[in-house]
């Protein structure tokens, strides 16, 4: 409670001030009755903006694009109580998989209606006001309630603390009759740090000499790989600094995309495991020890668990936690030795720092040589074609199936951000994404474009946030990739089955009747048919240079799809098989 003399703010304003201070300038959400109050605060702030999406989860999935760009701070949605919180689930629970932090807020009856449990609408008619909280718990890193003034701003400030600590979601709940409640605001002057257990100085002595001695005895056969964890947990670059002060060859996992600049001389590519292009295999499975940064060993983001990386040869760095062949030493995080390690090893001149490396490339092959065909658009040629329109600064999001794994045979030069849900993989995620992504791109200054690259499956799930996006100014380009129905799924299974199938939407129309009225420039539309029609449109410099939102549909063969697709769904076949 705060004192009479002592500088004070609402309780809903602390909270809009927390977020601020970690650099939050939209919310994305959905308004509820429950929220309302709240939402005038957000509405009457100085630095965030209210976004408002078509439902909440298409904000869950907004807010995640955007704290994966917004580089330093999180995204942030706001929902009603039960039945927004429940739509918006699936987004939280993707973000919590990949490691994206996210602060949801839900709107929730005031604290007498919580206590007296009356039969309110958005509840589940038998009292149980706890349910969805309890919901949230197995998809947040940490959860609380404002239950009054006197514990408010500690609330807020432990679950918020929590998600920039380990890189998750986190949810809070907010009461009507508190939202106005005035508190001290004098714990704002104190700005929120991550808690990351200092490193014990004697075992980080002991596991940087083990690592030494391993490097020193590997000689010419060191390798750097990179991954997801690399990126959301704020190392990239510290990453950089031992890449470019060892010279050792560096690779990537599919989730560590761009994580490296892919333009960088001394890196090689993508490993997927089993489904890597030969050379990389060869470079990565052949080396006397791996440098392991951020891992996440999904199927997808291990050619289905294909590694072939022993153990002994491994020393694996992430955030809470370090491991060097079999010892496993917990708590001592990368953030804190990846520096230390930096300094040790600079200095030992490695043999490993002029082995040689592939270059990473993308290679348009002759038209003559596609099997589809001098004409039709197949992956074989799309995505190296695409890797020449991609630019510095650019932000390129991919959808799930076909176009995640098209995309990682594209190097994107240097200062890309990649965007794509590889381990929790649901479908129509990349189009919200994208809007939450560019919002993130423009806060931030970046000059390049955002680029969408989804299917037109894919697209029905979440076609209608589109009209936000333009609501909003922004001017993405859409490349929808016309196959006439999941492609992912029709090589796992039923590649000849309707259930793959989809209606075939009027797809250049679809920007005109989503825009506002008032919208300039107008959106544009283009289909393309064949290589020459493609190449012709990314030559375009006025369609390049994405003055307004435009969307391309890509006309492809129903049943072509990305080499590395078809290694992956015959491994998850294999696995996964339907035994009658």
């Amino acid at each position: 409670m705060a004192r009479e003399g002592q500088d004070t703010i609402s309780i809903g304003g602390y909270l809009l001030e927390r977020l601020s201070q970690l650099g939050v300038e939209s919310l994305f959400g959905v308004p509820g009755d429950f929220n309302l109050g709240f939402l005038d605060l957000v509405e009457d702030h100085p630095k965030i903006g209210w976004v408002g999406n078509c439902n909440e989860l298409n904000a869950a999935y907004a807010a995640d694009g955007y704290a994966r760009v917004k580089h330093g701070s999180v995204g942030a949605i706001l929902t009603t109580f039960g039945v927004g919180e429940l739509s918006a689930i699936n987004g939280i629970a993707g973000a919590f998989s990949e490691h994206v932090p996210i602060v949801h807020i839900a709107g929730v009856p005031s604290t007498g209606q919580q206590r007296d449990k009356p039969m309110l609408h958005h509840t589940l008619g038998d009292g149980r006001y706890d349910a969805y909280y309890k919901a949230s718990e197995q998809f947040t890193w940490a959860q609380g309630s404002i239950n009054d003034v006197e514990t408010a701003a500690a609330e807020i400030d432990r679950v918020i603390t929590a998600c920039i600590t380990s890189a998750r979601p986190v949810y809070l709940t907010l009461p009507t009759d508190l939202v106005f409640n005035k508190i001290p605001r004098g714990s704002l002057n104190t700005p929120l740090k991550p808690t990351t257990p200092t490193n014990d100085p004697d075992i980080e002595k002991f596991v940087l000499d083990e690592i030494q001695q391993l490097v020193e005895n590997a000689g010419s056969d060191v390798i750097i790989l990179v991954d997801a964890c690399s990126i959301r947990h704020d190392v990239t670059e510290e990453t950089w600094e031992l890449i470019q002060r060892t010279g050792f060859p560096v690779y990537a996992a599919p989730m560590g995309k761009t994580s490296v600049p892919e333009d960088y001389e001394r890196y090689g590519g993508i490993y997927v495991g089993s489904i890597s292009h030969p050379e990389i295999k060869e470079k990565v499975e052949g080396a006397k020890l791996i440098l392991s940064i951020g891992s996440l060993k999904s199927d997808f983001n291990t050619g289905n668990f294909t590694y072939r990386i022993p153990q002994v040869s491994t020393v694996e760095l992430h955030s809470d936690h370090t491991r060097v062949q079999y010892a496993l030493y917990p708590t001592l995080g990368m953030k804190q030795l990846l520096p230390k390690l930096t300094a040790r090893l600079h200095p030992l001149e490695s043999a490993s720092s002029t082995t040689s490396v592939p270059p990473f490339r993308a290679v348009i092959p002759n038209a003559s040589e596609d099997p589809l065909g001098e004409e039709t658009i197949s992956h074989l040629y799309f995505w190296p074609r695409i890797s020449q329109f991609v630019r510095t600064e650019d932000v390129v999001v991919t959808e799930t199936g076909t176009s995640s794994f098209g995309a990682l045979d594209v190097p994107l030069p240097a200062k890309t951000i990649y965007v794509s849900q590889i381990l929790w993989g649901s479908i129509g995620y990349a189009t919200p994404a994208a809007f939450g992504a560019a919002l993130a791109a423009r806060e931030r200054g970046l000059k390049g474009r955002t680029l969408l690259f989804t299917g037109d499956g894919s697209l029905q799930l979440t076609v209608q946030e589109l009209s936000t996006v333009m609501r909003h100014g922004l001017t993405p380009i859409l490349f929808v990739l016309n196959n006439k129905g999941y492609t992912i799924e029709r090589y796992l299974h039923g590649k000849e089955r309707h259930y793959n199938d989809i209606v075939n939407w009027k797809w250049t129309q679809l920007l005109d009747v989503l825009a506002p009225e008032d919208l300039s420039p107008k959106p544009k539309s283009y289909t393309v048919y064949t290589k020459k029609e493609l190449d012709a449109l990314l030559n375009d410099e006025s369609f390049a240079n994405a003055t307004g939102i435009q969307l391309v549909e890509v006309m492809m063969d129903k049943f072509d799809a990305p080499v590395a697709l078809k290694r992956q769904a015959e491994l998850s076949g294999q696995t996964n098989h339907y035994v009658a």
